[in-house]
Parts: structure tokens; C-alpha cells; sequence
């Protein structure tokens, strides 16, 4: 196999990153995902991921993480699910000042559904009201996915939105 001369742009990484995490959400979504589609879950999620690491800022990069989270969380795999949601904190408060108001609030979200999956219900109670408390500085539009988000982090479908 002959290695591509030219290099992605940054352009193009982000690009790539944007029609990865769509097609992401797209098969999160798909009812009665198959093993195939579970594995092309995965690979766009941590794709998408990669090429926001080359090409995006901290921004993306904390969503990226935070959908990494959600795509383990709806394959039911509580680990990696910390793992990440663990690492979108971490970003997350390193620049806060970079971030939009529901970035933070999503990242607690994602650390509640993975103790939850993980059976770690007292965690996951402290990071859902961690959530809770920081939605009012979330604007309406925002503020409606993020609760929609919340209320089912206990439920046994975590990948699902309300």
C-alpha cells in the first residue's frame, strides 16, 4: 500500500470529524444494531475523535471524549464508558474558558451513565446532581437535550435520548 504524500489539512481533519460524529449519533440511534454496526460504532467514535485531535480545538476534542462515553455506555461497556467520560472531565476543566455553558454539564452527565452502567449508583447520583446544579447557566435550546439526557441515565437503555 502507497502512503499518501500529502497530508490531511487541518480542514480536512475537521471535516472528517464532523461526518464522524454524525455518523455516529446516526448508528447510536439505528434500533437493533447489529455486531457490524456495533464495531462501526466504535471505530467512527474514536475516528471522529482522532481527527478532532489533529484539526479542532479543546472544544472538540472534550466532545469527542463525551461521545466516545455514549458510544460505550450504549454498547453497555461501564469501563471504557469511565474511562472516557473520565478524560471529557479532565479536558473540560482544564479550559473551561473555552468551552460553550453545557460542555461541563455534559461531561458529569457522561460520568453519572457510566457509574450507573458500572452499578456505582452513589457516584452516579453525585455526578446527575452535579449536572443538575450547573444547567441554569445553560441556555433553553441546550438545557432541554442536557435534561433529556439526565433523566435517563438510570434507565436500561443509557444510550437513548428522552
Amino acid at each position: 500500500m502507497k502512503a499518501r504524500s500529502d497530508p490531511l489539512t487541518a480542514d480536512e481533519h475537521r471535516r472528517l470529524g464532523i461526518d464522524l460524529f454524525n455518523k455516529t449519533w446516526t448508528l447510536m440511534e439505528t434500533a437493533d444494531r447489529n455486531a457490524e454496526q456495533n464495531d462501526e460504532l466504535l471505530h467512527c467514535a474514536h475516528a471522529s475523535a482522532y481527527h478532532w485531535l489533529q484539526g479542532g480545538q479543546l472544544v472538540n476534542r472534550v466532545r469527542s471524549e463525551w461521545q466516545c462515553s455514549r458510544a460505550y455506555a450504549v454498547l453497555e461497556r461501564p469501563e471504557p464508558a469511565l474511562h472516557h467520560a473520565r478524560r471529557c472531565l479532565e479536558l473540560a476543566e482544564s479550559a473551561p474558558d473555552a468551552l460553550d455553558d453545557f460542555d461541563l454539564p455534559f461531561a458529569y452527565e457522561a460520568l453519572a451513565r457510566a457509574h450507573s452502567l458500572a452499578g456505582n449508583e452513589i457516584a452516579a447520583r453525585d455526578w446527575l446532581d452535579r449536572a443538575r446544579a450547573a444547567t441554569p447557566g445553560v441556555n433553553d435550546h441546550d438545557r432541554a437535550l442536557l435534561e433529556a439526557d439526565l433523566a435517563t441515565v438510570f434507565s436500561s437503555k443509557p444510550g437513548e435520548r428522552a
